[in-house]
């Protein structure tokens, strides 16, 4: 799933408080308060990962990874929009994608029909004290994904002080997201709520067969 995509996939959606609307990501898995000191079974102690290890796992998803950003339409929220975030890497090696899951100590493996395996974090919390503080420390070489990885931490900091939640906040998201994955293939290439409700009110007028290419 290349980085940045909109999905706007229209569904009935379930109302929800104030309190859970400003908590990214799924409300069953996330809260409020935030921060990179969260006790629990799954805080990531970058530190213990073996510098081999940590090392072959950036390396890999240098080429193989990525991060993306995702806005999806909701009656339910006051701008009308989710913002969420994720990390894959996809191979046809499970092992390796094991590797992932083993040592960030997050996220979930699935496979595709056609034999391709998926390494998958969607979930904020794991976003921000295990995928962050590990690609913190064992850094991309690449120029494109140091970028990548650069704009996706600075969107997550934005949804951790709620910023997401306003116009300004919105859009500062949507530029930065413009920015990763050198642009993207969109179909609509969004840069302000403005052109945002402009595309999704595009989708609604398109037959219910045509799908992104």
């Amino acid at each position: 799933m290349p980085s940045g995509t909109i999905f706007l996939d229209w569904m009935v959606t379930i109302p929800r408080s104030k309190a859970e609307e400003a908590l990214p990501g799924n409300p069953q898995e996330t809260f409020a308060g935030f921060s990179h000191n969260f006790g629990g079974d799954r805080l990531l102690d970058v530190k213990k990962i073996p510098l081999k290890i940590g090392y072959y796992l950036a390396g890999f998803a240098d080429g193989e990874g990525s991060f993306i950003v995702t806005l999806r339409p909701r009656k339910d929220y006051k701008l009308k929009w989710k913002v969420s975030v994720a990390f894959n890497v996809a191979n046809k090696d499970k092992v390796v994608l094991a590797l992932f899951k083993r040592y960030l100590r997050c996220g979930s493996l699935r496979q595709r029909k056609d034999g391709i395996w998926y390494y998958e974090v969607n979930n904020f919390r794991s976003i921000v004290e295990n995928v962050i503080p590990f690609f913190e420390r064992f850094k991309f070489l690449s120029a494109k994904k140091k970028r990548d990885f650069s704009k996706f931490r600075s969107i997550v900091e934005l949804m951790q002080n709620k910023e997401h939640l306003t116009k300004e906040g919105l859009e500062k998201i949507l530029a930065l997201r413009a920015q990763m994955n050198d642009g993207g293939k969109r179909r609509y290439e969004a840069t302000t709520l403005g052109e945002l409700r402009e595309g999704s009110s595009e989708a609604i007028r398109r037959a219910p067969h045509e799908h992104d290419p």
